[in-house]
């Protein structure tokens, strides 16, 4: 098919300001006229490229990261004046890679404008169009999912009967790792910021038990209060002082799965940790990670999550704002808990 010279659009791109130190705002982040885009791969471009129109994005905590400007990381930050990266779900208007096609529906990095060219399209991913919403590859299906696959199964190495904790519980990440537990036959209370969301984990979830941590004045008691006999496993979501409370809660040869800290990620001074000691008196292995690192996984945990989607063992809650102007204000509500769910941005049906 002869490759569509004329046609034009507007593209819009939300850019980032300026590099931050602090919890992002709004203003931080600028909604702005990117001009004309032909929607055509420039010719000339040095290799293969994709363009798509980008149909979902995704919010997610690392991203705070890229606001800053630091390169001692797995990733590199932002570029002032540049569209925000992140993870999305884009239809194919031009391609010259002969592995996708207009029309094709991909995932992966991408811009936060209406149209991106992707220069590296060998890091896409092809989407098999199903009953699974589109936009639940870039959460069931997508990094959360697959982060919450890889650290229960691979860091946290469950047993069943263990008692689990998950913080952040409701969110993209912690509302998988709670339902995986529960299918692998463990005992699994989580932990959130509303009565709201507190319900949401008992009754749409089905974790055994589920608290308000805005409502503990003491986090030590109240996980001694759910889990009597200690903790197995922790899934870290938030960091500070929940993580110091579950260290005194942990059984012996316990195992602590380092997702994210995202209590600390708007914070200039880090709270300290203060019960360390605990890791060498009950022998517990506490490991970072990062999913890209367990790529090799990622057909294995598609197969498996499809299948228990579909067999309705696993459920997914999003929460979604329209229009690529609403990205600010969504990915900024990460950081005060206002998402129920995972926070998708939905830029075009189209």
């Amino acid at each position: 098919m002869e490759r569509e010279r004329q046609a034009v659009a507007r593209n819009r791109k939300v850019v980032l300001r300026g590099y931050i130190d602090r919890a992002p705002r709004e203003e931080d982040m600028e909604l702005v006229d990117g001009g004309a885009v032909e929607l055509r791969v420039p010719e000339g471009g040095g290799g293969p490229a994709v363009l798509v129109k980008n149909l979902y994005l995704s919010c997610d905590p690392y991203m705070r990261g890229r606001m800053r400007d630091f390169r001692n990381s797995y990733i590199p930050p932002f570029k002032p004046g540049s569209p925000i990266e992140g993870f999305g779900v884009g239809r194919v208007v031009d391609s010259t890679h002969p592995g996708f096609s207009a029309g094709d529906v991909v995932s992966g990095m991408t811009g936060w404008e209406d149209y991106s060219l992707i220069t590296k399209p060998e890091q896409l991913r092809k989407i098999q169009q199903s009953d699974i919403p589109l936009s639940y590859h870039l959460g069931l299906l997508g990094m959360p999912g697959f982060t919450a696959y890889v650290g229960f199964y691979e860091i946290c190495s469950p047993k069943k009967g263990e008692f689990v904790f998950v913080s952040a519980a409701s969110g993209a990440v912690g509302q998988i790792v709670g339902q995986l537990a529960k299918l692998h036959g463990c005992y699994v209370v989580g932990s959130a910021g509303t009565d709201q969301k507190v319900e949401l984990l008992k009754e749409k979830f089905g974790f055994d038990a589920a608290f308000n941590y805005k409502e503990e004045p003491d986090l030590t008691a109240a996980l001694k209060r759910h889990f009597p006999e200690g903790i197995d496993i922790y899934f870290e979501n938030v960091g500070g002082p929940m993580l110091d409370a579950v260290l005194l809660n942990m059984r012996v040869h316990g195992r602590i799965a380092v997702c994210g800290m995202v209590s600390q990620h708007g914070v200039t001074a880090p709270a300290g940790i203060h019960n360390l000691f605990s890791l060498i008196s009950k022998r517990i292995e506490m490991k970072g990670f990062i999913q890209s690192d367990y790529v090799h996984l990622f057909p294995q945990f598609v197969d498996d999550i499809t299948r228990h989607y579909r067999d309705g063992k696993i459920v997914y809650v999003e929460d979604m704002s329209v229009g690529l102007e609403s990205g600010p204000a969504s990915f900024v509500g990460l950081f005060s808990g206002k998402n129920v769910g995972k926070q998708v941005v939905c830029v075009s049906r189209d």
